[in-house]
């Protein structure tokens, strides 16, 4: 098989060393979830310009951040809490509300670093079954525990891609004990803001936080800066332990800029989903089983953990990289992110060979 060599995907650097591809082939990886494209032109002009503030150190408060985000939100600012990356706000949720006597819940498919920030609390991580790769609202409130004090759902989920509707979340959250603190993660809410089902409002009953992140739909992996919306007693736990300086004084200025030229990051979204669309549609055509996607990737569900490995190692033998989900629970599945139309295609066609060899 011949693809075309006029692109080499673009990857950081710790990826290029630990992936490698066949001689004279480009090198694809569509295993990170990153954006197909950069940050706005917006946001990149005004990083140049920060740079030469940088032997300040940053706001502590993200002050012109918080402001952008209330603004672009209809939010209150106070509420926001900004991180390096919605991961940090994540771990710290698990450190102050998690623990030996606190364990944390979440979905049987969940972002895998759920586990891993119970693990660092110490704290017991227990699953609930999902009903075809979708979150299940009544497994969830059935493996609650007397000592459950945390549950995790992320909405649209990774590695799944699928998302439950706002009334099954405010259902999720009327459920559970007033002391269990909810967390809904919303690291791909703006691919499916167009829903208009916003859960910022839930943050109002004191008991649950929503946090988002500039990797996905805004293109700014490399920046890390996450952030969420906390009930004050929340927040003023949270601050103690986090790092007051944890986003660069340039990341802020950049995310600032970014939240603030909404459109570009609305024309992202919508160039990811319609090229994510029309690939799900070949791919389905073409015989393989996907789960609905409402993120910037898909989740191709082989069958059987033998076929995943074949289908991976097809891939990886053309150089294209897609992300194996035995950490999520999910062996028999790849996960494909949604790269540039030629990143896209490059593994559509090695896909879609693999499919007509296997029904021959």
């Amino acid at each position: 098989m011949t693809l075309p060599r006029t692109h080499i995907a673009q990857m950081s650097p710790y990826a290029l060393a630990d992936l490698s591809a066949p001689r004279g082939k480009p090198l694809i990886s569509l295993s990170q979830n990153e954006s197909l494209r950069p940050p706005s032109p917006i946001a990149i002009e005004a990083a140049a310009r920060a740079m030469s503030t940088s032997m300040l150190y940053p706001d502590p408060d993200w002050t012109g951040l918080r402001n952008a985000l209330a603004d672009r939100h209809d939010i209150d600012p106070e509420g926001i809490l900004c991180g390096s990356g919605s991961l940090d706000l994540i771990g710290c949720l698990a450190r102050v509300f998690a623990g030996p006597e606190r364990a944390v819940l979440a979905p049987a498919h969940a972002y895998p670093f759920f586990r891993t920030a119970a693990q660092v609390a110490n704290a017991r991580f227990d699953t609930a079954r999902e009903e075809d790769t979708v979150v299940s609202v009544d497994a969830l409130l059935g493996a609650v525990r007397p000592d459950t004090g945390l549950v995790f759902v992320a909405n649209p989920g990774n590695p799944t891609g699928t998302r439950i509707p706002k009334s099954e979340l405010s259902r999720l959250r009327k459920g559970l004990r007033p002391d269990i603190l909810l967390v809904i993660d919303e690291a791909y809410g703006e691919f499916a803001d167009h829903l208009g089902e916003r859960c910022f409002d839930l943050v109002q009953r004191g008991n649950t936080v929503v946090s988002r992140t500039f990797s996905k739909a805004y293109g700014m992996a490399g920046f890390r800066v996450g952030w969420g919306l906390f009930p004050p007693a929340i927040a003023t736990e949270m601050r103690k332990v986090m790092n007051p300086n944890n986003i660069p004084a340039v990341a802020q200025v950049v995310a600032t800029a970014a939240v603030q030229d909404a459109a570009y990051m609305r024309d992202t979204c919508e160039m990811t989903a319609s090229l994510r669309d029309k690939s799900a549609a070949e791919l389905r055509k073409a015989g393989f089983d996907l789960s609905p996607s409402f993120t910037n990737f898909l989740l191709l569900n082989l069958g059987s953990a033998d076929k995943a490995r074949q289908v991976d190692e097809a891939l990886r033998a053309e150089g294209v990289f897609l992300r194996p989900q035995s950490g999520a629970g999910l062996p028999n599945a790849l996960r494909m992110t949604i790269g540039s139309s030629e990143t896209t295609d490059s593994a559509l066609t090695i896909l879609k060979q693999w499919k007509q060899e296997e029904q021959t």
